[in-house]
C-alpha cells in the first residue's frame, strides 16, 4: 500500500480508537495492505499499541497491544472516514496494569463513595462504617494485597483489614476470580468487609473495563508480578470504534 493511502486509513483507525478513551498518552495503529488488495477490502492485518490509557472508573492502562490476522472491510468505508468491517475478526491482546494505576482507581471517587456506609459486624454487633484510603499492592508471589482503614461511624474508633488474595481466570475466561484470602490484620471483622473489598477489585478487573467499541474480550493467562499485573487475551471484533 502506498505510504499515503497507509498513512491516511492509520489516522482514521487512530482516531476512532482516541474517541473511545478519556486519554491517551501514545496511540499507535499500523494496518498492513497493498493497493490491490485495499480495493477489494483485505487487509493483511491490524496491529494497535497504546500506551497510558484511561478507559473506564478512572482506570489507568500502562500499556495494550492488540494484533490482528487478516480482516475484510468495506473499501468505500475510508472515504467517509470510517473502518467498517464487512465480517468480525480475532485479534491478540497484551494489557499491562501498574500497582500505581490500580490504586489510584481504588481511590476515585467512583470505588471510594461505594465503600462508604457499609453494614458489617465488628465484635459480633452490627455496626456502619466508612473505609479510608484502600491500598492495592502486587507484592509478588502470585498475590494480590488489600488493605483499608475503617472508621465506626458510631464512635471515633478506627480499625484496619489486611490480606492477601489470588487472582485465578474465570470459567469461560469473562472474569477474574480472587480466592485463597490470607488475612494479616482485622480477620476479627465481618466477612462482610472483607467480601465488599473483593467485589471492588472483581470489578476493576473486569474485562469489560479493557473493551474498546464492538470489542469481546476471553481472558486466557493471568500473569501477577511483583508491581504489575499483565492479562493475555483474545478479542472477537465484530466493528471498529468510529470517531
Amino acid at each position: 500500500m502506498s505510504d499515503l493511502g497507509e498513512q491516511a486509513l492509520n489516522k482514521v483507525a487512530e482516531m476512532g480508537i482516541s474517541s473511545q478513551l478519556d486519554e491517551v498518552k501514545n496511540l499507535d495503529v499500523e494496518i498492513e495492505t497493498d493497493p490491490l488488495k485495499l480495493i477489494s477490502g483485505a487487509v493483511d492485518s491490524v496491529s494497535i499499541k497504546a500506551e497510558g490509557l484511561v478507559m473506564q472508573h478512572d482506570l489507568r492502562i500502562e500499556e495494550m497491544e492488540m494484533h490482528t490476522g487478516h480482516v475484510a472491510l468495506n473499501p468505500m468505508s475510508v472515504a467517509f472516514g470510517k473502518i467498517e468491517l464487512t465480517r468480525p475478526t480475532d485479534a491478540e491482546t497484551h494489557v499491562v496494569l501498574t500497582e500505581k494505576d490500580v490504586n489510584r482507581a481504588f481511590n476515585s471517587d467512583f470505588i471510594r463513595d461505594k465503600m462508604q456506609d457499609l453494614k458489617v459486624r465488628v465484635n459480633g454487633e452490627l455496626a456502619t462504617v466508612d473505609t479510608h484510603h484502600i491500598e492495592f499492592g502486587l507484592p509478588g508471589d502470585g498475590k494480590i494485597f488489600l488493605s483499608t482503614e475503617i472508621m465506626l461511624q458510631a464512635t471515633p474508633e478506627k480499625k484496619r483489614v489486611a490480606f492477601t488474595t489470588v487472582p485465578q481466570v474465570g470459567q469461560g475466561g469473562q472474569q477474574v476470580l480472587l480466592e485463597d484470602v490470607q488475612y494479616i490484620e482485622g480477620q476479627d471483622l465481618s466477612p462482610e468487609l472483607t467480601e465488599a473489598l473483593l467485589s471492588q477489585a472483581r470489578e476493576l478487573l473486569n474485562l469489560k473495563n479493557f473493551e474498546l467499541d464492538g470489542m469481546a474480550l476471553r481472558l486466557k493467562k493471568l500473569d501477577v508480578q511483583k508491581g504489575k499485573l499483565v492479562l493475555e487475551s483474545e478479542a472477537h471484533v465484530d466493528h471498529f470504534p468510529s470517531s
